[in-house]
């Protein structure tokens, strides 16, 4: 594969793009993606160049990856360009967008607001028009939060369904690779390269309204989703309202961030200890709690993993949609307090983000909706398996739009 010889990112009004490792790499000359633009997430390798993780330190520290990751090398060999990495949150752990060390992309939907993270200048770099889709990773809401807050496309894929090799790991229990885009076409071709053939394109039979997802949010959220949510009603057919969780989605949150901490620090503590980098507000508060997180409390919540997954299979059954808003609030103001951003934004999201992380589902953020002219996503949830089938209806929904 021929790698351009630029000098530096292109021309990046929104601080997406990194500078200090880029690099840019010509697609095929044909293929399912010719003539397509992308960026990629500073946690994919490039054969020959460093991975920064979002952190300096890691980028000084570690040497030049020896290949490629598949999924990039999927989208070069299907004739997509690729034009730069972009920037993350330090280590892929947070919400926000808001970086120490490289600064914050720009949300080119709402400029004072964050575009949010940790796939921030991703999604940055397809809502500001730089490249027609891009890589992201999504973990604990990588994606589907910088689509909400950004305005655009955003997916999250089935658990293990696209490959992750040559990808920096967070926590592997819940680590996809998924991807931004403006146009709902593109996102759909994108996804039939990543994806493979699905087993079942079948149209969906009925439309599950998460009730206790949407009593978390402000009413006015809920009120501005409600014309995308009867939309797709009528186009699936059937509706039903019903809780996903029986003992409440803050508890599902509890099991989740507990799994998440200790697979985090055990991928990655030794080299913090080593190292002692200076991590932002937010994410040094969480290393440190994640290097406490206990053994017997992993055990337990293994088990709660368990009952929690049996519980999803049995709401979400085949031909389900599960629909529910993709955050609980538009984008948040930047520099917003500590306190204010991890509890009211951070929180609440995570207890709506966790279903499909626990559930290892797929979920699509589309942006349906507004509120005081600030994007708001609305997401929908397949079982597993059912992707192809969500790219499907994403399309639809997005040409009634």
């Amino acid at each position: 594969m021929k790698r351009t010889q630029a000098a530096g990112p292109p021309q990046d009004p929104f601080g997406a793009y990194c500078v200090d490792n880029h690099v840019a790499l010509e697609g095929a000359s044909d293929g399912a993606l010719a003539g397509l633009t992308f960026a990629v997430k500073d946690v994919f390798h490039i054969a020959g160049h460093k991975t920064g993780f979002g952190h300096p330190d890691w980028l000084r520290t570690h040497p030049s990856a020896k290949t490629t990751a598949a999924v990039v090398q999927r989208l070069l060999d299907e004739g997509a360009r690729m034009v730069g990495k972009t920037h993350s949150d330090e280590l892929t752990y947070s919400l926000t967008g808001e970086n120490v060390h490289y600064g914050t992309p720009i949300n080119p939907a709402a400029p004072d607001r964050i575009p949010g993270g940790s796939s921030s200048g991703s999604a940055s770099a397809v809502a500001g028009g730089l490249v027609d889709f891009a890589l992201g990773t999504d973990c604990a809401g990588s994606v589907r939060i910088p689509a909400s807050y950004c305005g655009i496309l955003g997916m999250r894929p089935t658990h293990g369904r696209v490959s992750l090799d040559g990808v920096i790991a967070l926590a592997p229990s819940f680590d996809v690779a998924g991807w931004f885009a403006r146009d709902a076409d593109v996102f759909e071709r994108v996804g039939l390269v990543l994806l493979g053939n699905g087993a079942d394109m079948r149209p969906p039979k009925r439309l599950l309204y998460a009730r206790d997802a949407f009593d978390l949010v402000e009413p006015q959220v809920a009120d501005k989703l409600k014309e995308s949510v009867k939309e797709a009603a009528d186009l699936i057919g059937t509706r039903e309202e019903l809780s996903v969780s029986t003992h409440g989605l803050p508890e599902w949150f509890d099991t989740f961030r507990i799994l998440q901490a200790a697979e985090i620090w055990g991928n990655h503590g030794a080299w913090i200890e080593s190292e002692n980098p200076k991590f932002g507000r937010g994410i040094s508060e969480r290393l440190e709690w994640a290097s406490k997180v206990r053994p017997e409390q992993v055990t337990k919540c293994k088990e709660r993993h368990a009952a929690i997954r049996a519980r999803i299979e049995e709401v979400i059954q085949e031909g389900d949609v599960l629909c529910l808003p993709t955050s609980p609030r538009t984008a948040p103001f930047k520099e917003m307090p500590t306190d204010q951003i991890e509890v009211p934004y951070r929180h609440q999201a995570m207890c709506l983000l966790c279903i499909a992380g626990l559930g290892g589902l797929p979920q699509v953020s589309l942006p349906l909706a507004t509120l005081e002219g600030l994007p708001l996503g609305l997401s929908l949830v397949g079982p597993r398996g059912a992707d192809l089938q969500l790219l499907s209806l994403t399309r639809q929904l997005m040409k009634r739009a």
